[in-house]
C-alpha cells in the first residue's frame, strides 16, 4: 500500500522526523477528555503494577502491567476517540507521549501542552 494512502487511513502522518513532530500530533489524537481519562488510568494502572513487580520480583505482573497499559488507552481510541492509535505507527514516541502526558498531567501543565497543540483541553473539541 502506499504510504499517503496507509497514513489516510491510520491518521497518523507519516515521515515525522523527531519526536518534538509528533508531539502536536500525539495530543491532537488525545482531543477527548475520556480518551485522556482512560490513557491516565491504564498508565498508572502499568506503572503501579511494574513498581509491584520491581519490589516483589513478581515478573509475571510485567507483561500484565503492558496488558493494562494498552488496554485502557486502545479503549480510548477505538470507543471515544475514534481513531487509529499511533502506536502502529510510531510505537516508541507514541510510548513516550504516553509517558510525557501523564507526567504533564500529573504536574498539571497538561491544558498549556493541549492548548499550543490546538486541542480544547476541557471540551475535547480541536479549535
Amino acid at each position: 500500500m502506499p504510504e499517503d494512502a496507509a497514513s489516510a487511513r491510520s491518521g497518523t502522518p507519516r515521515g515525522l522526523a523527531s519526536f518534538q513532530e509528533f508531539w502536536p500530533h500525539y495530543l491532537r489524537e488525545h482531543a477527548k477528555p475520556a480518551t485522556r481519562a482512560l490513557h491516565f488510568a491504564g498508565t498508572g494502572l502499568a506503572l503501579v503494577l511494574l513498581l509491584v513487580a520491581a519490589a516483589a520480583l513478581t515478573w509475571w505482573l510485567v507483561p500484565a502491567a503492558v496488558v493494562a497499559g494498552y488496554l485502557f488507552a486502545w479503549i480510548g481510541h477505538f470507543a471515544v476517540e475514534r481513531n487509529r492509535p499511533a502506536t502502529f505507527s510510531y510505537p516508541a514516541w507514541s510510548l513516550l507521549g504516553d509517558l510525557r502526558m501523564f507526567w504533564l498531567w500529573v504536574q498539571g501543565r497538561l491544558d498549556a501542552e493541549l492548548r499550543r497543540a490546538g486541542v480544547l483541553p476541557g471540551a475535547g473539541a480541536r479549535q
